[in-house]
């Protein structure tokens, strides 16, 4: 299993001196919708704030500029990080592209475009060299969280637009499954480097696993998420596992919806809504939880999955989520399904088995350990440093590491 660095053909990780010498004083603008202070911040905006902070410690001049919301001021700087929110949740992709072009960041070097399904267009606002990074390919969620005709100018722009926009850009791909998605799109596979996700270090809570049956789902609460699968999961196995609880953590605009689909199915005390909880908080319910469940229709990586293996938490996903298939190794460290009733019948079956449960949480932790931020850090600086010189970093043969 390779470490989290640029899936380049070879290591990247030789070049370090040198691409501190080619970032250090330079100036990183990233695009990104959200960050991780946002109410709706997830896994994304958790990669966007470690990859910047790495930029950073290496003498880069970083500013992350998002929308901006009530729970952060408009400009602070954290770990070296200048970070600027303005703007709405759709207005800040305009007002991006008027202020990279009026010139208002003053002197950039390399702007980084988070495409979360919407591009900010930046490759017509500079002749600087942009870096797309994306997560994954949205073409599942468009109709989800934007049905109709929203969903399919959406789609239209990320599918036919973006690549042509940025055909010429190096792109940063968060896992395999995500460059494959590009390719599909059209985008040059010689100009796609695969950056992982890497795992922050356990928060030890001392706690051990629950007494009674406690599975976990952990991420923001919007549609795309399916946190009514593991809800119908629940329910359907309270007949075998009569204490069994779900704990959901996190919030979204999506929450009153699964408190009333809880309701519907007669979930009663059987589905505990955390909320948003703090750190420590979180890595109890990791440490307690038997299981993680994650039925999501879509994840580039799935960060919650390191997280709770470093916990011994082993993960039950879909297959057809995408970057899972990296992020879990099936029957090692969790399982991977491929539909609802899978997803009901692994979860009872881990439930009852102490064995396998054990077995899966060693691989779990043995997994988290394989990707860190630290590689990902070096593996993005590498990128970057590239693409300040013009050269591209592909991946023309991911395995070949």
């Amino acid at each position: 299993m390779p470490d989290s660095h640029a899936e380049t053909g070879t290591d990247p990780r030789p070049h370090a001196s040198s691409d501190q010498h080619e970032i250090a004083g330079r100036h990183v603008l990233f695009f990104s919708w959200r960050d991780t202070r946002n109410p709706e911040g997830g896994g994304a905006e958790r990669y966007l704030e470690k990859i910047a902070e790495g930029l950073a410690h290496r003498g880069a001049k970083v500013t992350v500029v998002s929308a901006a919301h009530a729970g952060a001021p408009p400009r602070e700087t954290v770990r070296g990080v200048d970070y600027v929110r303005r703007g709405g949740k759709l207005s800040i992709y305009a007002l991006a592209a008027r202020d990279l072009l009026r010139g208002t960041y003053g002197h950039v070097d390399l702007v980084v475009d988070v495409q979360n399904g919407l591009p900010f267009f930046t490759r017509l606002a500079t002749r600087t060299p942009v870096v797309v990074l994306v997560h994954h390919v949205h073409e599942e969620q468009w109709p989800v969280v934007y049905p109709g005709l929203s969903g399919k100018v959406g789609w239209f722009i990320e599918r036919r637009v973006a690549p042509r926009l940025y055909k010429k850009c190096q792109y940063v791909a968060v896992s395999r499954a995500t460059r494959q998605e590009l390719i599909t799109l059209g985008v040059d596979p010689t100009r796609i480097a695969v950056v992982h996700n890497g795992t922050d270090p356990v928060l030890p809570v001392g706690h051990g696993k629950s007494p009674h049956p406690m599975v976990a789902v952990v991420g923001r609460l919007v549609p795309h998420k399916q946190v009514e699968h593991a809800i119908d999961a629940t329910v359907a196995l309270r007949g075998r596992f009569p204490d069994l609880r779900l704990h959901v953590v996190g919030s979204g605009w999506w929450e009153s919806e699964l408190h009333a689909h809880a309701e519907r199915a007669g979930a009663g005390d059987s589905v505990v809504f955390e909320g948003q909880v703090d750190e420590r908080r979180k890595h109890e319910v990791y440490e307690r939880a038997w299981l993680l469940a994650l039925p999501s229709l879509k994840e580039g990586w799935g960060l919650v999955i390191g997280e709770a293996g470093m916990h011994a938490t082993p993960a039950v996903a879909y297959r057809s989520a995408g970057g899972t298939r990296e992020s879990i190794a099936h029957d090692r460290s969790g399982v991977l399904v491929d539909t609802p009733e899978q997803f009901t019948d692994a979860l009872a079956t881990l439930l009852g088995d102490e064995a396998e449960r054990q077995r899966l949480g060693a691989g779990a932790v043995e997994m988290s350990h394989t990707f860190t931020w630290e590689h990902a850090q070096e593996s993005f600086a590498h990128v970057a440093a590239s693409a300040l010189t013009g050269r591209v970093i592909n991946a023309q043969d991911p395995d070949e590491v």
